[in-house]
This record gives C-alpha cells, structure tokens and sequence, in this order.
C-alpha cells in the first residue's frame, strides 16, 4: 500500500468515526427517542460504512476486483431503472440484450483495456441495436416510449456507472499505477457533494432550487455544499495528477455535474411516481438514488482526465 493510499484511508476512517460520534451524541441529545433528520443522518452514516468497507476491499484486491464491483453495481443500477420503466412482453430481446449483451460487453472491453470499444460501443451500437431488438417484438404500442427508456437505462446504468472503472484505463505520465486513487477522489468530492448540500440545506436552506423535481435542495445548500466540497477536492490534489488549482476546478465541473444529474434522475422518478429508486441502501434508497450524481459526473470527468491529461490509448 502507497503512503498516499494508507494516509488517504486513514483519513477516510477518521472523518467517518468523528461522524458517527456526532451521530451518536444527537441521539443522546434527544433521549435516543425518535427523530427524523437525525434518525435519516445515522442511517446514511451507517450505509456509508458499508459502501467504504467494500469499495476498500475491492481496491485492495486490485483493478479486476474494482471492475467487477461495478460491473455488479451497474447489473442492479439497471434492474432498478428498467423495473420502473413502462416495457412490454414484446420487449424481451431488448432487455435480454442490455443485460446479458450491452452489460457484460461493456466491462469486457473495460477489463481488457480496448478503450476504443469502451467508448463507442454504448453510444453507437447500442443505441442502434437496441431498438432493432425491441421492434422485432411487433409491439407498436408506445414503442418510442419503451425503446427510449430502455437506451437511457443502458446508457445511465451501464455506460455511465462503467466509466468510473474506466479510470483505470488512462495511461497518465507520472501517474502510473496510482490510477485507483482518481476513483476515490471522484466518488470522495462527488459523495461529499450530496453530503454538504444537504447538510448546508438543513442548517441554511431558505429558498428552493427546483421545487417540483428536488423538494429538499435549495439554493443556499446549493451554494454552501457544492463550494465545501470543490474546496475538499482542491485539498486533496496530492492524490490526483492535478495541482491545486485544476483540481478545485475539477472538483467544481464534477460537483455542478453530479447536481444536474441528481436533478434529472430526480424528474424520471417524479415521472414515474415514486420517491425513491428502491430500497437497497438503508437512509439512502437504491442504488441509484446514490449514484444519481456520479452517473452524470463520471463519463464527463473520463473523458476530460483523458484529454487533459492522459496520454493517447490504443
């Protein structure tokens, strides 16, 4: 294990015992009876316990184990978002093609290193080939409907969620071997993110952002939780190839991103009428309801690493 690795994760483990301290001293506060915000914040402390334990396992057994933690992770992502989608009996070739085609496939190319095929394979032969599956079912009915929901399933669930392990693919001089610490940073600021925006929303929060998709988010947890945690990622450049001050305006386009992603995945739900993905993670909903901001924070933060900072990859 790198020093940074070990000092990273020692900080890691102290940020979330001082927070499950504080956790449980509000209880205390409270005479350990019932309490909604503080009930909902140990809940989250206690799913983000969970979520290290095994993100720190599959890092320390190295770049297969993190590719199938997503390829799993992306497995059920898509579960929840097709099982609230309005599909047919006729759309059987296409869902048996996104799960047991698309997914895999996706983190074959990813597990092999081919980033050409990582990178187009979704967006162009998925995007044509999915819907060619659906109409051989012979269903016309709200076929746009139905062919669509299921490429935006691939396409956030798969293609998005596979792009954090794709990481690991983009060779960066002066990087090399190190690259598993640029998914820690993108989940630790992107995470924060979620985290400080509500936390600032609680003890700020006056005027509503989007009332009607986010209840809960308003313009000062906004404001205060994307700034701390753009801060926090600048503050953690030293495990990045970023400096200082690329790495707090990486921090911010992820930050903004992972904002505009939880506002969009909160619409489909709002669509769908439910209020959460599903009931996976305690305090946190289902998977997606954790993802939601690094499924749109993550492609784009590939692609900008890669560009900005990688070297050219067969």
């Amino acid at each position: 294990m790198s020093q940074e690795t070990l000092l990273l994760s020692s900080l890691v483990v102290g940020l979330m015992v001082l927070a499950s301290v504080v956790g449980f001293v509000l209880k205390m506060r409270v005479g350990f009876v019932p309490h909604g915000v503080i009930d909902n914040l140990n809940a989250r402390i206690k799913a983000w316990w969970v979520m290290i334990v095994v993100l720190g396992i599959a890092f320390a057994l190295g770049r297969v184990a993190v590719v199938l933690l997503f390829f799993g992770i992306s497995f059920y992502a898509l579960r929840e978002f097709l099982t609230l989608a309005p599909t047919r009996r006729a759309d059987y070739y296409a869902l048996l093609m996104a799960f047991y085609v698309a997914l895999p496939l996706q983190y074959f190319f990813i597990l092999t290193q081919w980033y050409g095929m990582m990178s187009i394979f979704l967006p162009v032969y998925g995007f044509l080939l999915l819907p060619i599956f659906a109409a051989l079912g012979g269903d016309t009915t709200r076929f746009m409907e139905r062919a669509s929901t299921v490429q935006w399933g691939v396409m956030i669930a798969v293609y998005c969620i596979s792009s954090i392990p794709a990481l690991m693919l983009i060779p960066i001089p002066g990087y090399e071997g190190r690259n598993l610490l640029l998914i820690a940073w993108l989940v630790l600021v992107v995470q924060s993110s979620d985290i400080l925006q509500y936390v600032c929303g609680k003890l700020f929060g006056k005027r509503k952002i989007a009332p009607l998709l986010s209840p809960s988010k308003t313009v000062e947890g906004f404001a205060g939780g994307v700034l701390a945690a753009s801060l926090l990622g600048a503050a953690l450049y030293w495990i990045t190839p970023f400096h200082f001050g690329q790495a707090f305006v990486m921090a911010l386009l992820v930050n903004l991103l992972g904002f505009a992603g939880g506002l969009v995945m909160s619409a489909i739900k709002r669509d769908r009428g439910v209020k959460d993905w599903g009931a996976m993670i305690e305090g946190h909903g289902g998977m997606l309801d954790r993802l939601d901001s690094l499924c749109f924070a993550a492609p784009i933060f590939f692609h900008v690493v890669r560009y900005g900072w990688g070297l050219p990859v067969a």
